[in-house]
Parts: C-alpha cells; sequence; structure tokens
C-alpha cells in the first residue's frame, strides 16, 4: 500500500465547499467531494459547521459505527492523514480482548482472577475468538440479513476444528478428535471449555444465527449418544460432527410446548418399522435438516425416533421475530415408515429420555444469553460515552448512570451463578447433573433470561429512537430487544422452570425442618 499524503488541519479548512469538501475523521483525511450527493443522510449533514473542511471525529461517531469507516467503498475515499496525528480508534484484532469495563468476564480482565479457570482455558479463548471473528463473524452478520442458513463452506472450517462436537460437552464422543488445532486434549476439555465457547458465539449481535450455528446438533445428538445402539451411533454420528448431515430435535408442537407429555405426534409398530403420524413445530434448524429426533406417542407410552427426511417427511419455515437463518420449520409427518432399528432407547421411555436432555440445552441457552447481554453492557458504555446530549457526554445525566449500574450488576450476578453451576457440572456424573442439577439449572435460566429482558429494555431507553432501528449505531440493540424473549422461551418457558426449580426444592425439604 502506497502511503498516505501528510496535510495539515490548515490544508484541511480549505475544502469546505459544494464540489470540494474534505474532512477528518480520527487522523484520517477523506475527500467527500463526489460522494456528497451520495451520502444517505444527504449532503447537508456534511456540509453543516464542525463537519466541511473540519476534523469530524465526534460528529462521526455520534452518527455511525467504526465499522462504517472499514466498509471499502468508504475506505477508498481516503486520500492521506494528518501530519503528527496517528490512528486511536481501532477494532479488536482477532483474539484480542476488550478493555471497556465488565465488557469481558472478571477472569478475562488484566489483574482479576478466578478459581475456575485454568491456562489452557484462556489458551482456548483466545484461539476461539480469532477464529470466530475471521471465519464465523462475516457468515453471521450476512445470514441474520439476509435470513439464509449457513453455508457448507462455513460449516466445513467450523467440523476441521471439531465445533460440533465440543458444543455437545464433554464425554466419550470426543475421543480420537483434534480440539480446536489440538489446543486442548479431548480428555482435558471441560465444560468450562465450551461455556468459553457458547458465550463466545453470542458476542455479533446475531441471535437467529446463534441457533442457525448447528444448535440442532446440540440438541438432537445427545439422545442418539447417550441412548442410541453402537450400531446408531456408527451409522448417523459421524456424518452429523463433520457437517455432511444436519439433525434436528423435533419435540415441540402445536399442541405442546412446555407440556411436553401433550405431544400427539403417534408412532404405529407395523412389523420392522413404526408408522410417524403427526406434526411438529418451531424446530430449529428444521428447514434444512436430514434427520430429527422425534418424540412420538404409542400404545404404551412415549418413544423416541430417529427419523430420516423423506418424500412423507416435510419442513416448511416459520416465520417468527428473529432471522430465518434459524431454520425454525414446521415439520409435517405423514405416514412417515422409520425402520424399528432407529429407536433411541426403550419404548415407553421416551419421556424420560426428553427430560434427560433438557439440563444441558437449558445451560447452553443461559450461557450464550450471558455472553450477548455482556456484549450489550459493552454497547451502552461506549455508546453512552461517545453520545453527546445537552452539550455532555449521556453518562453524564444520572438517570443513565444508573441504568449502566444496574445493567452491569445483572450481567455479573448471572456470570457468577452460570459459573458456579458450570463448576458443579464438571464435578458431577451426568446421572449426577439430572438428579441434582435440574432445578438449579431451571432457577438459573430463569433468572438469565428475565435479566437479559430487563437490560435489553434499558438498552433500548439509553439508544433512544437508535435502538428500535435494525441498521446502523444500535442495530445491536435492536437485534437483541427484538430477540432475547426467545432465551426465555427455548428449552422451557420461564414461569414453568421457575416452578420445576422451586417443586425439586420442596422435594428435598428436610421433614424435621421449623422455624
Amino acid at each position: 500500500m502506497m502511503p498516505h499524503k501528510e496535510f495539515t488541519l490548515d490544508d484541511i479548512a480549505r475544502h469546505h465547499k459544494e464540489g470540494d469538501l474534505w474532512i477528518v475523521i480520527d487522523s484520517k483525511v477523506y475527500d467527500l467531494s463526489r460522494f456528497a450527493d451520495l451520502h444517505p443522510g444527504g449532503a447537508g449533514v456534511l456540509y453543516a459547521e464542525g463537519v466541511a473542511g473540519k476534523d469530524a471525529t465526534q460528529v462521526f461517531f455520534g452518527l455511525h459505527r467504526l465499522e462504517v469507516l472499514q466498509r471499502p467503498q468508504y475506505a477508498r475515499l481516503q486520500i492521506g492523514v494528518i501530519r503528527g496525528q496517528t490512528e486511536t480508534i481501532k477494532p479488536l484484532g482477532p483474539g484480542e480482548l476488550s478493555l471497556v469495563p465488565y465488557a469481558e468476564p472478571t477472569w478475562l480482565t488484566p489483574g482479576y482472577f478466578s478459581p475456575y479457570y485454568s491456562d489452557n482455558h484462556r489458551k482456548f479463548h483466545k484461539a476461539m475468538r480469532a477464529f470466530l471473528m475471521e471465519v464465523v463473524q462475516p457468515e453471521a452478520i450476512r445470514c441474520e440479513e439476509n435470513g439464509k442458513r449457513i453455508s457448507q463452506e462455513v460449516v466445513d472450517k467450523l467440523s476441521e476444528i471439531n465445533f460440533l462436537a465440543m458444543r455437545l460437552g464433554p464425554g466419550k464422543h470426543l475421543k480420537g478428535l483434534t480440539l480446536m488445532g489440538g489446543i486442548v486434549k479431548p480428555e482435558e476439555y471441560d465444560y468450562f471449555h465450551e461455556l468459553i465457547l457458547n458465550t463466545e458465539i453470542a458476542r455479533f449481535g446475531t441471535r437467529a444465527f446463534v441457533d442457525g450455528l448447528l444448535n440442532g446438533g446440540v440438541i438432537a445428538l445427545p439422545p442418539v449418544l447417550n441412548f442410541g445402539t453402537l450400531e446408531q451411533r456408527a451409522k448417523f454420528v459421524p456424518d452429523i460432527l463433520a457437517g455432511k448431515k444436519y439433525i434436528s430435535l423435533a419435540v415441540s408442537e402445536a399442541f405442546a410446548g412446555s407440556d411436553v407429555s401433550g405431544a400427539q405426534t403417534v408412532a404405529v409398530r407395523d412389523g420392522d418399522e413404526w408408522i410417524v403420524t403427526g406434526t411438529k413445530k418451531w424446530i430449529t434448524n428444521g428447514t434444512f435438516s436430514d434427520y430429527f429426533t422425534t418424540l412420538c406417542k404409542t400404545d404404551i407410552g412415549f418413544v423416541v425416533l430417529l427419523v430420516e427426511r423423506s418424500d412423507a417427511v416435510s419442513t416448511k419455515p416459520v416465520k417468527t421475530s428473529y432471522s430465518s437463518t434459524a431454520g425454525t420449520a414446521f415439520v409435517t409427518f405423514d405416514k412417515a415408515r422409520v425402520p424399528v432399528a432407529n429407536t433411541l432407547g426403550q419404548v415407553g421411555k421416551g419421556m424420560s429420555i426428553v427430560l434427560s436432555n433438557f439440563n444441558h440445552e437449558r445451560w447452553m441457552v443461559t450461557a450464550t444469553s450471558l455472553g450477548a447481554q455482556r456484549l450489550v453492557v459493552e454497547e451502552c458504555l461506549k455508546w453512552t460515552n461517545q453520545r453527546i446530549a445537552f452539550g455532555k457526554p449521556l453518562h453524564a445525566q444520572a438517570v443513565i448512570r444508573a441504568k449502566l449500574a444496574t445493567m452491569i450488576s445483572r450481567v455479573e450476578t448471572c456470570q457468577a451463578w452460570v459459573e458456579n453451576i458450570t463448576h458443579q457440572m464438571n464435578n458431577m456424573s451426568y446421572q449426577e447433573q439430572s438428579d441434582k442439577l435440574a432445578g438449579p439449572i431451571a432457577l438459573l435460566k430463569q433468572f438469565v433470561s428475565k435479566a437479559g429482558r430487563e437490560t435489553a429494555e434499558d438498552a433500548t431507553q439509553i439508544f433512544g429512537g437508535r435502538g428500535i432501528t435494525v441498521t446502523g449505531m444500535g442495530k445491536v440493540i435492536e437485534n437483541y430487544h427484538r430477540t432475547s424473549p426467545f432465551d426465555a422461551i427455548l428449552a422451557g418457558a420461564e414461569d414453568v422452570l421457575g416452578d420445576l426449580g422451586v417443586r425439586q426444592a420442596i422435594r428435598r425439604m428436610p421433614r424435621n425442618a421449623r422455624l
């Protein structure tokens, strides 16, 4: 790249008229003479006092995000730099940590400590953040906007680091795999590694893409891994982990949401096959899945079947308030024939199989919600620092500082509880987790999702009109405000989970407990 020509501020001041317009943004000189009439906000904004022929850094960042300057069509408008000045406002490089207070959890903040994370967790985090920023973030932004499913090219790159296998948590399924380029050994991978992964994928402000990022596999594969036969695992799991096939969990129906036992999809035995008839709704990744881990009702109770896509299995998109990149589907089973060999676990035990799957799913949803909340706090701290209102930064207003204080307190409280539960998971067997953590995880998810929706509302008030605008300065806030209810509904509605947690606590009350 040719070195940029150097100018003085006096040089810039001579170019402030129609057809001859220069400005300075963060030491960089831009010639907007031909661009002015193309400016989305109109040419008048550029000819305003304090902009034309001036250092317009403060004005620019009151209206635009830094990413605007990085777009090729705008970057090429730069013709030089101001002599003696250097660029100070830069985007984070791949793997870098934000220095904005509370933008990172305590364990990643210089000078602070945590008993939960090792040096390996730190290496894993740095590599994962770099990978996600370089490979996944551009795809996340494109897909969130255009509604298309994740590309096979990106899925292949995810598969190279065994992304989906890591999202399933520690376990035998990791044996023999190379995780994150070998940074962590399969036998050393734990739930804190997975927590890091889950919080990092939520940092792009693209809530639907989080679910489109193979979430179907995260919630649909555990029943196969935990209850499938050796033959079933050998047949289905490798291609799914390799990103060659896709799978969804088909439990929810129009008849049965949190009330899983209300499922009406029926499986009737016919020799060596099941005939499956019914519908499922709100199925994540369903529009592009090859397999469906499906809860069905039989004459002797519930059964879970691995149903392969066929002419008798159709899907159509369900239009929700977040992007269709998640692949949310309405699935119809029209007398679909399923081999008895695709039965997962015992007939009549289907409900216990599905319920055993909920703890990890709810914890995962909580973790991604936590990552998104922290991003929103960072966005608000940045905005209140650069937005000038009534002649002062927005954070000069006491009411704004009060909102920020509450938002910070929420996210730090959520972080502490999530890490505590994650520590318990690390020290319990799968059976112990099912026995002891169903209630605590249910209460945790209720708390974190409620905190998220409250933070979404506060952030929208801080950003004002920008917080309800899909593009521009407040786009992250708008997305989170619109999509945070998904965290409150998916994997179990808040009120249902709160009741579950309390009922489990009541069952554990000692008989001799008295005031």
